[in-house]
């Protein structure tokens, strides 16, 4: 099975979770994909030379994806790409604090998208372990990926990362 990793980042807390993905599943460097500086198309990169993607956003604002996803995202859904046959777990950064009424909602945002063109995800965590108002990323009573927070959490992070990074092993094998 092929990985690629693509990533929205600003503060590098998710490329923080990218990096720790790669070194963990083996994934080359040119597996990972800075989707500001090195994401071209969507489907030769997104559809044809992965079969798992792990999928990384901060989020911005009322929680929105961060503005290197936008464009990809919109192309998927008006393009009615299909991702049936790819494996899709999500990864990202929020703040809980000051932005806990959207608390790592992009992460919601990607899983409607893909899962929506018919990839299988894997990933979910429990929420309970965090402490915010509303997210787009809870679905079903768990979030739908890793969401770490760095400015309120940190020594929470390492721990996140590698339990997730377990439980993907376990669910992938």
């Amino acid at each position: 099975m092929k990985i690629g990793i693509f990533v929205g980042t600003a503060g590098g807390t998710s490329m923080k979770i990218a990096d720790a993905l790669a070194e963990a599943f083996e994934v080359e460097e040119d597996d990972v994909i800075n989707m500001e500086e090195d994401f071209d198309d969507v489907e030769e990169q997104l559809l044809e030379e992965y079969d798992v993607l792990f999928l990384g956003s901060s989020t911005w604002g009322q929680g929105d994806l961060h503005h290197s996803w936008v464009d990809p995202v919109l192309e998927i859904e008006d393009e009615d790409f299909d991702f049936s046959g790819k494996t899709v777990a999500f990864f990202g950064a929020g703040d809980c604090k000051k932005h806990g009424e959207h608390f790592c909602s992009a992460l919601g945002k990607l899983h409607k998208t893909f899962t929506g063109a018919g990839a299988k995800a894997v990933g979910a965590i429990s929420k309970d372990d965090y402490k915010y108002e509303f997210s787009l990323a809870e679905i079903d009573g768990q979030f739908c990926g890793l969401g770490i927070d760095e400015h309120n959490e940190s020594d929470k992070t390492d721990e996140r990362i590698e339990k997730w990074i377990g439980q993907l092993k376990t669910e992938l094998a």
